[in-house]
This record gives C-alpha cells, structure tokens and sequence, in this order.
C-alpha cells in the first residue's frame, strides 16, 4: 500500500515513516505544500496522511483542490489546531479522519488501518479467498488451517494480489508497489517472489491460486 505523507515537522514526519514503514506501508514524504499537492494530484495513493499547517499552502486548500479535481483517495488530517471549528471545516472539506496532535502512533496506524479497508471495502483486517485467510493487521497467513511463513515482500506482494484479487496486477505494478524506483525492470526479482509464493502458498493445495494471466501479470483468484 503506498501512503502520501504531507507534513513539513521534521520529527513528526521521521516518526509517521518510520512507523509505517515498519508495517510494510510503502510511505512517500514531502515536507512542502506545493509539491505534495502536486503528487496528491498526479499520482495514485491508497491514503494521504496531510498536515494542515504547511508553507505555501496549507491543507485546507490541498484539499479543497484535489477533491474538486476529483480525486477520491481517503484524507487523514493531522492537525495541532484543537477547536471543533478546524475539525468541522477539514471534514466538511472532504477529509475522511482527523488526528490532533500529539498522537499516539498506535492510534495512527489504526486509523490508517481502518481508512485502506473502508477505500476497499473491506469490513475487518482479514481476506478470505477460498481456503486461504490473510490477516493484514497481524501479517498472518493461513490456508487450510495451517500458518504459512512469508518474507516481508512476499507478503506485500500476496497482499496487493489479494486487494485485487479476481483481477490480474502487471509485473511493472508490483515491481513499483515493491521496490519503488529501485526497480531494474532488466531483472526477474518478480518472477522469482511470485514462484516463492506459489510454493508456499500453492504447492500443498490442489486448488492453485495464484495463476499467470498471460501478457498482462498475475492474479489471485476466488474462482
């Protein structure tokens, strides 16, 4: 899952990048309002976690702006402004949360838990497909009852397979989910993750559910 962070307090930021990417969120932090407009705009996120005190331009009008542009993406505001009238105004602005500072980062990371499964539409933490459980919040796998162990990116890898699951994900969209920029698109890195999961995942079970679509990627299937 990749995250917008727009938050120019240099600790704060640290803090919300280290946390997250301790969770195997990929987090993309820009410390300036214009710039951070400009990738909430252009690029595609599953959560934006915005400040609402910045230079240039603060986030009332970072919001205001990507949501009359249309972009849908949840908005989890981080706000050291304590009155009612801010709060009301952020969420009558299209934010979907809020957050007043000083927070505890276990209640951010709730949040933004919460945030991803509602843009997903997803009740609770866990993904069923056939025999097969995902527990995004506790990083668990199960299938046929028996726990199965994965590597950091194998499990970021079945985790975007699952959100889109019935739908196939190209190698190029996990390569970047996965190793960003740091990608060399003349290397197998995904070929060889994915055939790690198959075994893991697959090789006990007649049921194979990760299939190669050919010419587009791979896919986890409910059918």
């Amino acid at each position: 899952m990749n995250i917008l962070l727009i938050e120019d307090e240099p600790v704060i930021g640290q803090n919300i990048v280290e946390r997250l990417s301790s969770d195997l969120y990929n987090v993309e932090w820009i410390n300036s309002g214009l710039s951070g407009l400009n990738r909430a705009l252009f690029e595609t996120y599953s959560l934006i976690i915005l400040d609402l005190l910045l230079p240039e331009i603060d986030g009332f009008a970072i919001l205001k702006k990507i949501r009359a542009a249309g972009v849908t993406t949840p908005v989890l505001l981080l706000t050291a402004l304590g009155d009612t009238g801010s709060k009301v105004k952020g969420l009558d602005s299209g934010a979907d949360d809020y957050l007043t500072k000083p927070f505890a980062m276990d209640e951010l990371t709730a949040r933004v838990r919460m945030l991803i499964r509602r843009k997903t539409n997803l009740p609770t933490s866990l993904i069923k497909i056939r025999d097969l459980t995902i527990d995004t919040a506790k990083r668990e796998i199960f299938r046929n009852q028996q726990e199965i162990y994965l590597t950091p990116k194998e499990f970021r890898i079945l985790e975007l397979l699952a959100y889109n699951k019935n739908r196939a994900v190209s190698r190029l969209t996990i390569a970047e989910h996965i190793w960003q920029e740091n990608y060399d698109t003349m290397t197998n890195f995904v070929d060889v993750h994915i055939k790690n999961l198959r075994r893991k995942i697959d090789s006990d079970s007649p049921v194979k559910l990760v299939k190669t679509i050919r010419g587009l990627g791979y896919m986890l299937a409910d059918e």
